[in-house]
């Protein structure tokens, strides 16, 4: 195996981790949990999503939460939006740069969307056009890449596709994502050499789900393909709502503990996470599933370091 020197990652569990959570967290948490997780040294941070708080109740505060972060020198900060509307709401709130999510299977699109997967794609041509006369950079993630709840399996030639759209937009990375947490190592295989076939390796992320156990092995499995980007959830919180059982997001002190057992640097502090997933433990109600957390915090005599 060949593994690279150096991994970012991308922290989202102030968005994705929180969205679907059944218990709603204050402002003044969320904003604490940032800071925390900021604290960490975690280099990129998903904030919050400029989305419809009919939709979307708990991500209503975005505006307030990304005003009241502290921003860390070395840290990017950014947000998820759906349309214009939500662009320009987030550049209102200081955000520089963003994020926005087409799918990769037709019926996931319109059921998340309420669009076709190229009535999105032309609607992100608009956000992308007007993020760049703001400064704005923009992140584009591929839902479904590796499984549909409503067709089950997607074609790698249809993520290679979409990926080439988004990037023709003018997106900096694409986010390969693993939505319901079905993927497996060999499909991680075929699908990013497919979509590496058409967009740099060094462009492409993952975003990846535990629900099957397999987030780790994926990791690794892209680590092998020349990925260098991964997505991870602090405490593994979150979750898709259509994926039954889901245990959430890979847990970013799963993938940190992994790492540095390969000796692979990511400037992130593996102790000082266990904090900021502690912190927002308490105000959820409930365990958080990652693997190394329950670890450190049920064996009160084994460092978290």
């Amino acid at each position: 195996m060949h593994y690279p020197a150096r991994v970012t990652i991308v922290e989202v569990g102030p968005r994705d981790g929180l969205q679907n959570e059944p218990a709603a967290v204050s402002t003044a948490d969320k904003i604490t949990f940032v800071d925390l997780l900021s604290a960490a040294g975690l280099p990129v941070i998903e904030v919050s999503a400029f989305v419809s708080p009919k939709w979307v109740p708990h991500m209503a505060d975005a505006a307030e939460v990304c005003s009241g972060i502290t921003r860390r020198p070395g840290t990017r900060y950014g947000a998820l939006v759906p349309n214009l509307a939500g662009l320009d709401r987030a550049h209102q709130a200081g955000v520089t740069e963003i994020g926005i999510f087409a799918a990769a299977s037709e019926s996931f699109s319109r059921r998340n969307l309420n669009q076709s997967i190229g009535e999105s794609l032309d609607g992100y041509g608009e956000v992308c056009a007007r993020a760049a006369t703001l400064g704005i950079r923009v992140r584009g993630y591929i839902s479904t890449a590796f499984g549909c709840p409503f067709e089950g399996a997607v074609p790698a030639e249809k993520v290679a596709e979409v990926a080439s759209a988004l990037v023709g937009l003018g997106v900096f990375e694409v986010a390969i994502s693993d939505t319901i947490g079905i993927a497996h190592p060999a499909q991680v295989i075929d699908v990013v050499e497919a979509v590496a076939s058409d967009v740099p390796i060094g462009r492409l992320a993952l975003h990846l789900h535990d629900t099957r156990g397999t987030a780790l092995a994926n990791v690794a499995a892209g680590l092998d393909l020349g990925v260098t980007v991964f997505d991870a959830s602090a405490g593994g919180l979150g979750g898709c709502p259509y994926a039954p059982g889901a245990t959430g997001n890979l847990a970013t002190e799963d993938l940190l503990y992994m790492l540095d057992g390969f000796g692979i640097h990511t400037g992130a502090d593996l102790g000082a996470v266990v904090e900021a997933s502690r912190f927002i433990a308490d105000r959820i109600g409930h365990p958080l599933p990652s693997r190394y957390f329950q670890a450190v915090t049920h064996t009160p005599a084994h460092s978290a370091r």
